[in-house]
Order: C-alpha cells, then sequence, then structure tokens
C-alpha cells in the first residue's frame, strides 16, 4: 500500500471528529471565539437543539475579508502572537475549530470590524460556494445549518433535540458564568430561554466591587436567587493563586454533582482534581450519596496551568496540584467555617410547606358540647427528669396573667431560650423573632464529632501497633510517593516504612481504624491518592468517617426526656460549635421559622 496525503476536507472532517463532538460542541468553540474577539454581547440562535441550525452573533472587533478566508484555514489563528504555548491567555489558541465545523456543515462566516465594510463567506461541507462583501452591523455572525448533514455515521449519534439542547444550555450557562461582565441571550426555536444582560455600572462601585457584585448577579440570574441566598462568599490568595466565587452551605445539596461550577483562568473546565479538591473540603459536613452547589473561579498565573491537554479544552493539568488543591479545599473550609451554623432557608420554607390549615368536620349539636368525640384540651405534662441529671427542678413557675410581662431568658442567643421537647426527640426554643425546632440527636452528633476532631488535633494520635508487620507489595513509583510522605502519615498514627525497592512495610494503624483494619488496601488506596493528587486525604476522609460513626453512638439519642437546663446547654453549645448547622451526615440541626411566616399560617398576614 503507497503513502498518500489525505485531502484537506477530509484531514478537516477527521479533526472535526475531536473538535465538534455534538452542537454544544460548535456551540461552545463559536461562543469562546466571540469572547477572545472582545465581545459584549453575544446571541446565541439555535433551532431543533442545534441540530438544524447555529447561529452565533457577537459585537466584538470583527476582521477583515483576508482574515475571514484565513479563519476557515485549518491552524490559523491570532492568539499565539508569540507562539507560546505555556503561556494561552485566550479561550482559544489551536486555529482548528471554524474548519472543523465548515468541514461538517452548510457553513456561513460574516465579518466588519469597526470603520470598515463587512465580508462574507459561504462553505458547503468544506467547499467554498461564495466569497463576497456581506451588509452588517459591526462584529462577527456565524450561521451553521444541517451539522453532520453529508456525515450520516455521525449525525445518527446525535441525541435528541431535547437532549442537544440541555447540553448546549449548560455550556452557555458555563460560559456566561465565567464572564459575569458580557451580556449573553439565548433562543431556541424562537423562545428566549436565557437573558444575561450585562451589569449596569450604577449598581456597583467600581472596580473590584463592581467584579463581585457582577459575579454574584449573574450567578442568581443562572443558579437562581435560592443559592445565592443560601451561600457563603469564597475568597483567598495563596502564592500568585486566587480563589473566588460562591459555596453553597451544607444543607443547601442536590443529589447530582451537575451543580458544581469550576473555572480556571475564566475557562469553564471539568476537572477531578478540583472536583476532589471539593469532596475533601465537604467530606465530613455531607452524606456521601449528596453533592454540594458551588461555583468557583481559580485564577493562577498561564506558565502554571496546561490547558493544551485534548482539543475540547475542558481538562488542565497544573504545575504544582497539590498546592491548588489544597488552596480549594483551604478556601472552601475557611468559607464555610466562617458562617459555620448556618443552615439553608430552604429547610425552613420546606418546613412550612408541610403546615395546613385542618379542617375539621363540623359536630352534631348534641355532640358539640359533651359529645364523646368532642375536642378535648388538656394542660402540658410537666417536664421530665433526665434519670443523668444532678442538678434540682426549678421551682415551680407561678402563673402570669395576661397583663404580666414575659421572661424570655435567653432571648439575646441566636437560637433563643429552650420551651419544651415534642415527642422526646425535638427541642421547641423561640427568640423575639422566630420559633426555632431542633433536632437533637443530630445536633448532639455534630457536637460530639467536632469535639473528637479537636482533641485528636492537639494530641499524639493514638497508634495500634501490628503484632506482625504487614507488607505490601506495590510498583517502585507508588512506593517511592508514599515514602515521600512518612512523616505526614505518622502524624495520623499510620507508620510505614520502605521494604526493598516495591514494597511498604506497614508496622502500626492509627488505632481509631481498630484492629480488623483492611491495612493492604488502606496502603494501596493511599499509594493511588498520592501517586495522582500527591496528597494523603484517603485517610483522612476514613478516619472521618469513623468519627462521625462514633459520634452518632455517643450521642443523645432520639426519645430520651431532657430537662429545659439540658436543652438550653445544647443550644449554646450549637451556637459556639463549627457547622453545627448540619448532623454528620449534612441534614439540618435545626429548622428557623420567622414569627411574620407563623402569622401566616393563621390568616393574620
Amino acid at each position: 500500500m503507497t503513502l498518500r496525503r489525505l485531502p484537506d476536507t477530509l484531514v478537516d472532517r477527521i479533526a472535526a471528529g475531536e473538535v465538534v463532538e455534538r452542537p454544544a460542541s460548535a456551540v461552545k468553540e463559536l461562543v469562546e471565539n466571540a469572547l477572545d474577539a472582545g465581545a459584549t454581547r453575544i446571541d446565541i440562535d439555535l433551532i431543533e437543539g442545534g441540530t438544524q441550525r447555529i447561529a452565533v452573533t457577537d459585537n466584538g472587533k470583527g476582521m477583515s475579508p483576508e482574515e475571514v478566508r484565513l479563519a476557515v484555514q485549518r491552524h490559523c489563528t491570532s492568539k499565539l502572537p508569540d507562539e507560546d504555548l505555556s503561556n494561552i491567555a485566550t479561550l482559544g489558541f489551536r486555529g482548528e475549530a471554524l474548519p472543523s465545523i465548515a468541514s461538517v456543515s452548510r457553513f456561513r462566516l460574516a465579518s466588519r470590524p469597526a470603520g470598515a465594510d463587512g465580508w462574507g463567506l459561504d462553505i458547503d461541507h468544506g467547499a467554498t460556494n461564495s466569497d463576497a462583501p456581506a451588509a452588517m452591523a459591526e462584529g462577527t455572525q456565524v450561521i451553521v445549518d444541517t451539522l453532520f448533514g453529508r456525515v450520516p455515521a455521525r449525525r445518527k449519534f446525535l441525541k435528541t433535540p431535547r437532549a442537544e439542547m440541555a447540553a448546549i444550555t449548560d455550556t452557555i450557562r458555563r460560559l456566561a458564568m465565567a464572564r459575569a461582565e458580557i451580556a449573553f441571550t439565548l433562543t431556541h426555536n424562537g423562545r428566549k430561554l436565557l437573558d444575561a444582560p450585562a451589569p449596569g455600572l450604577a449598581l456597583g462601585a467600581g472596580g473590584e466591587d463592581l467584579e463581585i457584585h457582577a459575579r454574584v448577579e449573574r450567578l442568581g440570574t443562572i443558579l437562581g436567587r435560592e443559592f445565592t441566598a443560601n451561600a457563603v462568599a469564597v475568597d483567598l490568595e495563596r502564592e500568585g493563586h486566587h480563589l473566588g466565587g460562591l459555596a453553597g452551605v451544607p444543607t443547601f445539596n442536590r443529589g447530582a454533582a451537575d451543580h458544581q461550577y469550576l473555572f480556571v483562568n475564566g475557562r469553564p473546565v471539568k476537572d477531578r482534581l478540583l472536583l476532589g479538591a471539593v469532596r475533601g473540603a465537604y467530606r465530613d459536613l455531607l452524606a456521601r450519596y449528596r453533592h454540594p452547589v458551588l461555583a468557583l473561579f481559580l485564577t493562577v498565573p498561564p506558565g502554571e496551568v496546561d490547558v493544551n491537554v485534548h482539543p475540547a479544552k475542558t481538562e488542565v493539568r497544573f504545575r504544582d496540584a497539590a498546592s491548588v488543591r489544597g488552596l480549594i479545599v483551604s478556601g472552601l473550609r475557611r468559607a464555610l467555617d466562617a458562617d459555620s451554623s448556618r443552615t439553608a432557608s430552604t429547610v425552613s420554607d420546606d418546613a412550612l410547606g408541610y403546615f395546613q390549615p385542618e379542617t375539621r368536620t363540623p359536630l352534631p349539636p348534641e355532640q358539640r358540647m359533651f359529645g364523646e368525640s368532642s375536642p378535648r384540651f388538656a394542660a402540658p405534662p410537666p417536664m421530665a427528669r433526665s434519670v443523668d441529671r444532678l442538678a434540682p427542678d426549678p421551682p415551680a413557675e407561678t402563673p402570669r396573667t395576661a397583663s404580666e410581662p414575659r421572661s424570655w431568658g435567653a432571648e439575646e442567643y441566636p437560637l433563643g431560650a429552650a420551651r419544651a421537647q415534642l415527642h422526646e426527640s425535638w427541642i421547641v426554643a423561640e427568640t423575639a423573632d422566630h420559633l426555632i425546632l431542633v433536632d437533637q440527636h443530630a445536633a448532639h452528633e455534630r457536637l460530639t464529632m467536632e469535639k473528637m476532631k479537636a482533641s485528636a488535633a492537639t494530641g499524639q494520635p493514638n497508634v495500634q501497633p501490628l503484632l506482625i508487620p504487614e507488607i505490601v507489595d506495590l510498583t517502585e513509583t507508588e512506593a517511592e510517593a508514599l515514602e515521600a510522605h512518612v512523616e505526614e502519615l505518622a502524624a495520623l498514627g499510620l507508620e510505614i516504612e520502605r521494604f526493598g525497592t516495591d514494597a511498604i512495610m506497614v508496622r502500626a494503624v492509627p488505632a481509631i481504624l481498630g484492629a480488623k483494619v483492611d491495612a493492604k488496601a488502606l496502603i494501596r488506596d493511599l499509594a493511588d491518592d498520592i501517586s495522582s493528587l500527591g496528597q494523603t486525604h484517603s485517610l483522612k476522609e476514613k478516619i472521618d468517617e469513623l468519627y462521625a460513626t462514633m459520634a452518632c453512638h455517643g450521642s443523645v439519642r432520639a426519645g430520651r426526656r431532657l430537662a429545659v437546663e439540658e436543652m438550653n446547654a445544647l443550644l449554646r453549645e450549637m451556637e459556639a460549635t463549627p457547622h453545627s448547622g448540619q448532623c454528620n451526615h449534612g441534614r439540618p440541626t435545626y429548622v428557623k421559622l420567622a414569627r411574620h411566616d407563623i402569622e401566616k399560617l393563621f390568616g393574620r398576614r
């Protein structure tokens, strides 16, 4: 078989297989080009989920006729002026997107720079049909019709228009979040799905304040005001790296990880390192099957990150992955710790939804006063003493008249004063403006766990020496990675040493893991973890899981009667303990109902 050079049209179609997988890929590339062109407004108009038509119009700087012709040639780009792939400051840089899209569709590119006439180019699956002047406003418009129309093998793998539209919507939402200063509109079959205007300058104080305001406004527009109302601000800078954004409080969570939006230097990414760091930050605040909602913006020097990993440009590599992971974990934990007793407002809203006025059937006249089914009102039972309570019973309270002032007791505290216990499981407390319901077991579970963690952090770890040291066979690379973290692992209670070139000897394990711990499985998991991320969070996660289990068994159980003093002591401790707004499994520990909302239930508002 003789070697030969493939035709350019076939080369473009092969390249399109990597760059343009589906309509969402084409939309992403076209919008990124508009952003790199300095556009302040981008309009996306679609028909049938982009399978029939994609039109992207921007008001960027535009292109001359010569540049329009070059733009559809492979590897022609204006985004690498110094040809340095290690210092990429734009979203696009490969020069593959437009020729790839033009090779698998009916394609029109029209552009007009400031102070010049417009120019348009029509291409039908790689063949140029028209190259002529075009009447248009300043900027660029790209229209893609019948994507993969002459590539049936590719078109048959497209999903339904609804599914393709969902992928495009997710792409545009991420790009709109990344560039809050730019206006975006998304229209599908004539119906506007997204209208994200640019922020008005009058709304902010300018500079950094305006940028933060624009970001919060944009996140509220796209993710909903409910998210911004239940999120904490993240802001941490370290060694030239900056992490900003909003992170939902732990009790504001979802059942899938689709609501985690990550950006590196303004580029939306889906990176395992970053997602793993998010999991690490929330590891003892959420149940395994729940996921936080957040939008994080990481800014690093361009030379510290490699975006030239895949043609889709959604994966990145960091020069110092461990430092980046540490920045994310620290930034999230600091933000969550700063407002750690807070619980999601949606919890209270859901609780109010369960309160419904009871509709009762009127009783017959003969039963209204003395009948068997007459409503009975009983005085509440006296507060029962706890079995382990040593304090004497408080003196009996003298009944108050309606004119007497009420004694609030602990009204100055955020969680108020305890008033009763319901079903031996929930504490009822009140402040001047709120009614608070506390899950006594969930609350005490979190308090117990935080005490255990604090105690372990201040002293030497308890270790369990192995009667016979365990030898774990690994690759030489894995053994070296573990050996480099001997001191860090010893601080957690895991004592290891190198055993030959491709094995590790385990002499002791953390006592909290118990005598039946599978040391080999633990070491192999740690080796994989350290080799890929340079961190030892797997061991910390295992210990935290055991902390949570022990705390659950050592906490006040539901069904135990508490005295008023005990309930108030629990409330005060919650106010002073980090993350007391949720239990170790991510569920809320208390619900706060505003007085005016309760009044609405009774038609008073």
